[in-house]
């Protein structure tokens, strides 16, 4: 299955979900993946939502790993009939104010953690992004961040803050990184980048720590960074473009999120003649 999702340049992000998704299916009945079969995949979903109580979401993503694996990996036939997709649920995300980011960096505990939380928001890039930038990526003659094998393989540009362009400087000096801007091992000095799971961690204890009460993840941040650029006035398609969607309606969900759009469309309550509480009608009555 490794061998197939490589050959088809799927993201490692991707296969990092897809190969433990197929492993948690063959331990839950205890069997090899390939002796298994639709009965068993319907069970599955069926346990993942009773008794996992994983969100719709969560269970499209398992299917899909299980959808590649029987496929592609052993070329057998699926079902959609046997084995529905269970409908996606479309929620708000949460969206911090700007003070409340700037609440959530300022109370990183360490200067890396505060470099990564500033990243992330500045840039609007996913923690895999961010995990997994070069020294050269950022282009300071041009003031533009490269991000490299998105989402989708696909790469794209965005601004470079004159303030994050700074910090990623004491950043560099600190730690002079040779080839990745963020380098793994306990002293960020080893060969290989960070794991998104250190991003993780970076925002949940800076979360902790600004006490702050809603529930911040990394891409809470991207949230806010596209939920701020449009309160500022860019345009839906400029934000597409920054944050690498495929089609512009997964960009118009900020609309949802942005009080200067909210705040400029009136209630049609506020167009009606309604009498003053108490008062009684004057209108004539027929008697």
């Amino acid at each position: 299955m490794l061998e197939e999702l490589e050959r088809r340049n799927y993201s490692p992000r991707t296969i990092e979900c897809y190969i433990p998704a197929v492993e948690d299916f063959a331990r839950y009945f205890h069997r090899p993946p390939d002796q298994l079969g639709p009965e068993h995949i319907r069970q599955y979903q069926a346990y993942l939502f009773r008794q996992r109580k994983l969100d719709p979401n969560t269970v499209n993503q398992r299917l899909a790993a299980l959808r590649f694996f029987f496929v592609k990996t052993l070329r057998r036939p699926w079902s959609v009939a046997v084995t529905p997709y269970p409908k996606k649920v479309q929620r708000l995300p949460t969206v911090l104010s700007q003070a409340e980011v700037a609440q959530l960096i300022n109370a990183a505990p360490t200067p890396f953690y505060r470099i990564l939380l500033k990243t992330l928001y500045a840039t609007g890039a996913r923690r895999a992004e961010v995990a997994r930038l070069k020294v050269s990526n950022i282009d300071s003659p041009r003031m533009v961040v490269h991000i490299q094998g998105g989402k989708g393989r696909k790469d794209r540009d965005v601004m470079l803050s004159p303030i994050l362009l700074e910090a990623l400087r004491e950043h560099w000096r600190g730690l002079k990184p040779k080839t990745w801007l963020f380098p793994g091992n306990r002293w960020h000095t080893g060969p290989d980048p960070i794991t998104s799971k250190v991003i993780w961690h970076a925002c949940h204890q800076a979360a902790l720590r600004a006490g702050l009460h809603q529930r911040v993840h990394p891409h809470t941040l991207r949230h806010c960074f596209a939920t701020h650029l449009l309160e500022a006035g860019a345009d839906l398609r400029t934000i597409q473009l920054l944050l690498g969607h495929h089609d512009l309606e997964e960009t118009t969900l900020y609309l949802h999120l942005s009080h200067r759009h909210l705040g400029a469309t009136a209630s049609p309550l506020d167009a009606l003649a309604l009498s003053a509480p108490g008062k009684k009608d004057e209108s004539p009555r027929d008697e």
